[in-house]
């Protein structure tokens, strides 16, 4: 199947990546005088001395420093509206983002609600949201991922839950991609295995997601099958031992190329599932909900034939040099689930019940609806509780 030649490209984000990168923010420009470092509400920012050490670069710098951390796993309006009076409580005049892909989208967030007024939900295009056009400026952005899973570090928009709608949504503008991202894998080693693997699998179905899009372009495509090569061969060793620096550093650089992808092309529907999900069940981390759902969401496309050639290529890519047939993507991913070990994962554990299966339909179509359209064989409603129903242990 051809892919489009095609595409519209807008990366401006200045990448510094490879291990030890941390000890080079000082030296770069930035953006304000006064930072406001978003970071978790958990201890690992702080207990693996990645807090202190991006402090003593920023003072360097000649950069005050204010700490936010009140980020949660899912973050929420809540985290928002409160992260973004701190930043004008203090006066900061650009973000600091230091974390994995929820303190990153976060702080997109907080950037746009730290200069406008409303509500978070009035820049919000799809589900509830009104849609309106960002009116001032958001503030500035560094992003320093201590994970590798989102590719929020280099992409324009940030995923945050409204936990009264149970919505999980993306705000996204051209003016929110980081003008600065490092992407420093000695900050990943302290990632335990299981989110090793959670984050990964979110960074490789970035990819996958947008290789099989309406919308893959020549571009694109690069970019996807070198994330999903680097992604497959190296995340069961990241796994296995995370001082790993060579499978750190290759993951990490395919879920930067992941964030790529998903800026240039729109990624399909597996996410628009997983956000369901977890919008319900924010315990649920989301790289597992999307292991969860995978394989039966893969197979819909293949037993369709959505596009065999790039099962095909995309087997091929992640080790199977002689795959020959769609189906055999499904064994390499199969293969690859059970070399990170979480092949089992049961969405029971996490309080998913089957008789939500209808409802969480409902909210993938209502809140994330514009995913579908970049499918290339349009999955029904009963198509989707279907997934659900096979995935459900």
């Amino acid at each position: 199947m051809q892919t489009n030649n095609s595409y519209d490209m807008y990366i401006p984000t200045h990448v510094l990546f490879g291990a030890g990168m941390l000890n080079q923010l000082s030296e770069q420009p930035m953006p304000g005088k006064k930072a406001l470092i978003v970071i978790s509400n958990g201890k690992s920012t702080r207990a693996n001395g990645y807090l202190s050490r991006t402090e003593e670069q920023l003072q360097k710098a000649g950069i005050e420093t204010v700490v936010f951390d009140g980020v949660s796993p899912n973050p929420t309006v809540g985290n928002v509206d409160a992260g973004a009076e701190a930043a004008r409580k203090a006066d900061c005049d650009f973000l600091v983002a230091l974390g994995g892909g929820s303190v990153m989208d976060c702080a997109k967030a907080i950037a746009v609600m730290a200069t406008n007024e409303g509500e978070l939900w009035d820049y919000v295009t799809v589900g509830s949201g009104k849609g309106h056009p960002i009116a001032v400026k958001p503030l500035p952005i560094v992003a320093i991922t201590t994970t590798a899973g989102t590719g929020s570090e280099t992409d324009n928009s940030g995923v945050i839950t409204k936990e009264d709608t149970f919505e999980k949504a993306f705000v996204g503008d051209a003016s929110l991609f980081p003008v600065l991202s490092v992407v420093d894998p000695e900050l990943m080693a302290s990632v335990p295995p299981a989110f090793t693997a959670y984050q990964g699998f979110d960074a490789l179905f970035h990819s996958t997601e947008g290789y099989i899009a309406k919308g893959a372009n020549l571009m694109s495509d690069m970019y996807a099958l070198e994330a999903i090569r680097n992604i497959a061969e190296y995340l069961p060793r990241a796994v296995k031992n995370g001082n790993d620096m060579e499978a750190r550093t290759r993951v990490a650089f395919g879920n930067t190329l992941s964030g790529g992808v998903m800026c240039l092309t729109l990624i399909t529907s597996e996410h628009a599932l997983e956000h369901a999900l977890s919008a319900y069940h924010p315990n649920l981390p989301h790289g597992a909900g999307l292991i969860m759902v995978s394989r039966a969401y893969y197979e819909f496309f293949i037993k369709n034939h959505a596009c065999d050639d790039r099962f095909v290529r995309m087997a091929q890519a992640m080790g199977m040099a002689d795959a020959t047939k769609p189906e055999d993507f499904l064994t390499a991913l199969t293969r690859l689930q059970e070399a990170c070990g979480v092949a089992d994962l049961k969405m029971s554990d996490y309080g998913i019940a089957p008789d939500e299966f209808e409802k969480l339909m409902r909210n993938s179509r209502e809140v994330m609806g514009v995913m579908f359209t970049s499918d290339r064989v349009q999955m029904s409603d009963e198509d989707i509780v279907e997934v659900y129903r096979k995935s459900y242990k």
